[in-house]
């Protein structure tokens, strides 16, 4: 199989790049690719596209997601999750922690946290400012001012509350809650806005992703085809002629494993977006990138070989051109196997 879908249940400890690169090193491809980051500390389903399957990617990286996570109350820190230095807590913060009920969070959450929001993302994100990774700018110590943008939070649900410890003895809450969202939405973010209404500081201590869009860990017809990894240490020697040593991202199945459980480009463009049968003629105009005359609402698979009875193929990704017509975004090769 050239190309593909695979999903991936990421572990803690690695970046998705170093994920990717542990698939394209299993594959021996250079096209791969992956549809939305995850923070080393989050894990859960990330999707990973190689060959042709990496334009699938463009459409999966907008869908909505769902996250499952822990947030502590009572603490902040500069990167607003477990990986970040914590920050000295104001005056006053260990009381209102202590005095913090489930009821006054639930109410916050359904108050400023549902529905369309504003959300500034954390500096120690994957956000470009001025051609560069604002991570980058702020591990260099450099002021990174993000604009607030708009997300849509579709679901906050209060899993669980347990006022505890910190380490350092200080009054904590950790509350369990599951998170669907749209694209681009922080959930780090979320945490430290939501420990900022309440007066006490907030960061994320766990998160996983559990779906993206369709792409669901718990759907038991895709389980089978979850791929798994760990983080195993690597070192070597840098361009200063350091010793490094840092967690790589090692595949727990081999080469035809992966390439068993990948979803091809028809099962993949199924779980992506909506899809129309084209003919003969039409798959034809779709390759020489003409136009097709009829209605979309929005990105859609064009797939042939229904009618025929021979092998699917997808074609193309259409999106519309007019009210009345749609054209390809991409076009895809028919004779690969």
């Amino acid at each position: 199989m050239h190309s593909g879908i695979l999903i991936v249940d990421k572990p803690q400890g690695m970046t998705s790049h170093d994920l990717v690169a542990a698939v394209r090193s299993r594959l021996g491809l250079r096209r791969v690719g992956h549809a939305g980051t995850l923070d080393p500390m989050a894990t859960g389903a990330l999707i990973i596209g190689f060959g042709q399957a990496t334009r699938l990617l463009n459409v999966i990286v907008g869908h909505d997601k769902t996250y499952e996570t822990t947030i502590r109350l009572g603490q902040a820190t500069d990167t607003d999750d477990a990986d970040g230095e914590l920050l000295a807590a104001g005056p006053g913060v260990a009381a209102r922690v202590r005095a913090l009920s489930r009821q006054q969070v639930e109410q916050a959450i359904r108050e400023h946290y549902t529905g369309p929001i504003q959300q500034v993302p954390n500096a120690y994100s994957a956000i470009k400012v001025e051609g560069r990774r604002a991570y980058d700018l702020a591990r260099q110590g450099q002021e990174v001012r993000l604009k607030a943008r708009g997300v849509t939070i579709s679901e906050f649900a209060l899993l669980g509350y347990e006022p505890t410890q910190a380490r350092d003895g200080s009054p904590v809450v950790d509350i369990r809650a599951r998170v669907t969202c749209s694209s681009g939405t922080y959930i780090r973010a979320l945490g430290r806005d939501l420990g900022r209404e309440l007066g006490v500081g907030g960061h994320l201590t766990v998160l996983r992703r559990t779906r993206v869009g369709r792409f669901d860990l718990a759907d038991p017809g895709l389980a089978p085809r979850v791929l798994t990894a760990r983080a195993v240490d690597h070192t070597y020697t840098d361009r200063e002629g350091r010793t490094v040593t840092r967690p790589k991202a090692s595949l727990d199945q081999d080469r035809r494993e992966i390439q068993s459980r990948a979803l091809d480009l028809v099962e993949g463009a199924r779980l992506t977006m909506p899809t129309i049968a084209v003919d003969r003629a039409q798959t034809q105009t779709l390759q020489h990138g003409g136009f097709l005359d009829l209605h979309l609402d929005g990105p859609t698979a064009a797939i042939t070989g229904a009618q025929t009875g021979v092998q699917e193929r997808l074609v193309s990704i259409l999106v519309p051109r007019n009210s009345r017509q749609a054209k390809p975004s991409a076009v895809f090769a028919l004779d690969e196997a």
